[in-house]
């Protein structure tokens, strides 16, 4: 019966995701090329909100735990498990104040309204998986641009979403060079629960009625530590207040 009923709902949802990627293309493109970072991250911003509540037509709402934990002024390194695109939306809107860089697919940067043109100019960095040697750099730029501009990369360790919720081993390559590279941030452990739910059936239909859940975990300076400690820390945070 939930699958039927998601159909007609997903349909509508899908109307109002393509509606709200068209619109926001050119406003992006007019507050980044007249006016610069700040109005391209308010307009990205308003989209991540928009790209969230249309979400509610699905049943769907969010928890954020911990939001008060989020030092200022300072290079976050957000280390998550993945478990659906959801996931990024959900954490721009929420997570706004501390401006997310994503290390992102080179899929994503091309053809898609909005969220490629978001991806080229908002800060964030593309690599392409199937040549790691093009990541590194990649990974070393965006290191060093949260650690002159005091903003947060997000990093999902896993490398590819859990279909099923349980999480897999984390990489350590993409997290090390962070910690190489912007070494007065802070890591900000996050556990995301129930993302992968959204897609129980693949893309179409979605599924409806669910509370996604988002806990932060207490953010700590890597400064002084050992990247095996620090590592460690991150993944046992993430992974073990994952609820299957």
């Amino acid at each position: 019966m939930q699958k039927l009923i998601s159909y007609p709902l997903s349909i509508v949802y899908y109307l109002l995701f393509f509606l709200t990627l068209l619109l926001f293309h050119p406003i992006q493109w007019i507050c980044f090329n007249l006016f610069g970072y700040n109005a391209h991250k308010k307009s990205v911003d308003v989209l991540s909100y928009f790209l969230v509540a249309n979400t509610y037509v699905l049943g769907t709402s969010y928890k954020f735990e911990n939001l008060e934990l989020l030092p200022q002024g300072v290079p976050l390194i957000i280390a998550a498990n993945h478990q659906s695109m959801y996931d990024i939306t959900a954490i721009g809107w929420f997570m706004r104040k501390v401006h997310p860089k994503y290390i992102s697919k080179i899929e994503l940067a091309k053809g898609i309204p909005s969220i490629s043109y978001n991806l080229n100019h908002g800060g964030s960095v593309v690599i392409d998986r199937k040549d790691p040697r093009q990541s590194l750099p990649a990974i070393k730029k965006i290191a060093e641009y949260i650690e002159q501009n005091k903003r947060s990369v997000v990093i999902f360790p896993e490398g590819t979403r859990s279909k099923t919720g349980v999480p897999k081993p984390f990489a350590e390559s993409g997290l090390k060079l962070l910690c190489k590279y912007a070494p007065s941030a802070y890591m900000v452990p996050l556990t995301i629960n129930n993302s992968w739910k959204m897609t129980p059936w693949g893309s179409f239909p979605l599924g409806i009625g669910n509370k996604l859940t988002f806990t932060i975990h207490p953010p700590f300076a890597i400064e002084g530590l050992s990247f095996a400690e620090i590592f460690e820390r991150t993944e046992k945070a993430v992974v073990g207040s994952v609820r299957n």
